[in-house]
């Protein structure tokens, strides 16, 4: 069995902001749901392939 990964303090509140727009989706009508979701996801998913993992300083940026 592999051992768990440890997570950073930072990875732990962006993984904690994407579950708590995950958990907010749902309070939502169905458009207003799916439209968050798109945006959301689009949005991690971006700035986890243009963002450098060692820009701490930009990565807080964002966080804010």
């Amino acid at each position: 069995m592999a051992p768990a990964l440890t997570l950073s303090g930072m990875q732990r509140q962006i993984l904690s902001l994407y579950r708590e727009f995950s958990r907010a989706a749902p309070s939502k009508d169905f458009l207003e749901r799916c439209r968050l979701e798109q945006i959301v996801s689009a949005e991690f998913r971006k700035n986890a392939k243009s963002v450098d993992k060692n820009d701490f300083i930009y990565i807080e940026y964002l966080l804010c």
